[in-house]
């Protein structure tokens, strides 16, 4: 598959064709999460009224929030909602201020009953705030970005956030290339489904398929199962292998956990993305191969690049285009629609397909008002793969009764730390508004971040990396690239060993003492030590 290196432009500078000069524009939403008629979650209200300096009045009848890809909208029409509305308006800092009258709807935050005024700046609209209205209907106030809202086709991925749409847009624009990809995200955040999208949308979608997780192949065996292997090449090949990129010739080749590739893989890798050559393992003479490659990774490979456990031309030929799969925590609108997505599937799988079609607005809400809270609450480290595992033990968990019963045994599972569904919570007269409470680190471009403040966050933070990106308010890949970019920091790649083995005497094997000293990551330093054959103290 020789690979057009004119095909190798970076992420950037594609995201920028087309829209340079655009900011778009942001705006606070409200969008169902948890609703007695399930068929009404996912849908929206834009209150660009209130980013234009209106008032915006919410009640049972208006004003209609709109089904994701819809055109006509509907009220709430919860009749345990009061006509008697709340109200919506700019806040001074920016955010977005409730008014709830005397005499109105129940408004609820985490349990606790709002009275009065409250503002929610624009921290808290970033992160998402749910919103209990009358007990029974959940809204979640989140920002939205109004530029490339409205995308005729959902590549079968379920959701409406900003981060998904952009995704989407990033996979209609690379589908039709026969250029390699390589895509990001955290563990469980469908990965795969992206792949599969960009495959069944590119010019090989009539040829194969196939996907490969590196990080579950023995090390000894991830050659030959990629390239193929002679018999006799090793102890037990006993025939003729085809390997997984000769089984893909006409196709698409999707590795996961491709930082996971051992070393002799990696150069192998490079040579059939750089000639479309391969030598099976054995074999003296080449076979072409005709592939698309697309491989995803959890892990930070420039890390891995600098740790001299990944190679740079690798990383460079992997990303012809390179996507970001957005974590579920940063895409908490989709999550109503994404639990009543799983539930619908498993209640199928079990004869109810029918549970969740009702009409009725008096209806008790299958998924209580305190759950789905929790649900939009919740860190989801496993993201998608976790909602997916936690619906299905909520759903068969909960057979043959007319609600979601929650097992306490989840709590540790969603971690969230609030009263369990159905406990009793003190009404106060007054709360303070989201903001009083122990303010979240504004998010920073790491252009504004000094030198002095990155090693003061570095040394507060015992040099981990990912403390000191988050006391910042910078992502983690930034510290690397700051770090770089200063004279006066190193990462545990830059030591000699000799430093390293003068550290590990002088500490005597003490590794926090060794971090301390030469200021590198306790992590890095850690598999430095390893590859030196030292054993630092537990």
């Amino acid at each position: 598959m020789p690979h057009d290196p004119l095909a190798d432009v970076s992420t950037a500078a594609m995201q920028e064709r087309g829209g340079a000069g655009r900011a778009p524009r942001v705006v606070p939403a409200l969008t169902v999460v948890s609703h007695p008629m399930p068929r009404r979650v996912g849908a929206r209200l834009l209150l660009d009224a209130v980013a234009a300096g209106r008032t915006v009045a919410l009640s049972r009848n208006a004003p209609d929030f709109v089904a994701p890809g819809g055109s006509l909208g509907l009220p709430l029409s919860d009749p345990f909602i009061s006509r008697k509305p709340l109200e919506w308006k700019p806040a001074p800092d920016g955010g977005v201020r409730l008014v709830v009258p005397e005499d109105g709807t129940h408004v609820a935050l985490e349990g606790t009953q709002l009275r009065g005024e409250h503002d929610f700046g624009p921290r808290a609209l970033a992160d998402g705030v749910a919103l209990e209205l009358a007990g029974r209907v959940v809204v979640l106030l989140h920002t939205v970005e109004l530029d490339g809202e409205g995308a005729a086709d959902t590549l079968g991925m379920v959701g409406e956030s900003t981060g998904l749409r952009k995704l989407r847009r990033h996979i209609e624009r690379v589908a039709d290339l026969d250029v390699s990809v390589l895509i990001r995200g955290e563990t469980g955040t469908g990965k795969e489904l992206v792949a599969q999208a960009i495959h069944q949308r590119g010019p090989r979608r009539a040829g194969r398929f196939l996907s490969v997780n590196l990080g579950a192949i023995p090390k000894e065996l991830a050659a030959a199962e990629l390239f193929g292997a002679h018999k006799g090449a090793y102890s037990g090949a006993t025939r003729d292998r085809e390997g997984f990129f000769r089984a893909a010739h006409g196709g698409t080749l999707f590795l996961d956990e491709v930082g996971e590739a051992p070393p002799e893989v990696q150069v192998m890798l490079l040579r059939v993305l750089e000639t479309g050559e391969l030598y099976p393992v054995g074999a003296s003479s080449p076979v072409t191969v005709d592939v698309r490659l697309i491989a995803a990774t959890d892990a930070h490979l420039e890390e891995q690049i600098r740790d001299g456990r990944f190679k740079a031309p690798l990383l460079h030929r992997l990303a012809g285009y390179d996507l970001r799969v957005p974590p579920l925590r940063e895409r908490r609108e989709d999550i109503g629609r994404l639990f009543f997505h799983f539930a619908r599937e498993e209640l199928a799988a079990l004869g109810d397909a029918g549970r969740l079609d009702t009409e009725d607005p008096h209806a008790e809400p299958w998924l209580p008002v305190s759950l789905a809270s929790r649900l939009v609450r919740a860190a989801w480290p496993g993201n998608i793969r976790q909602l997916r595992n936690l619906t299905r033990q909520l759903v068969i968990g909960s057979r043959g009764q007319a609600r979601l019963q929650w097992d306490s045994q989840l709590d540790e599972a969603l971690g969230v730390q609030d009263a369990a569904p159905g406990a009793v919570v003190p009404v106060v007269a007054a709360v303070k508004a989201p903001e009083a409470r122990e303010p979240a680190v504004p998010r920073r471009k790491p252009s504004q971040v000094t030198e002095a403040e990155l090693l003061a966050a570095l040394r507060d933070h015992a040099w981990d990396l990912k403390a000191a990106a988050d006391a910042l308010g910078i992502p983690r890949p930034s510290v690397y690239d700051l770090i770089d970019k200063s004279p006066n920091l190193r990462t545990a790649g830059d030591l000699g060993a000799d430093e390293i083995t003068r550290s590990f005497e002088a500490c005597g094997g003490d590794l926090d003492a060794m971090v301390r000293e030469l200021e590198v990551s306790k992590r890095a330093l850690g598999r430095r030590l390893k590859e030196l054959g030292l054993v630092a103290k537990a």
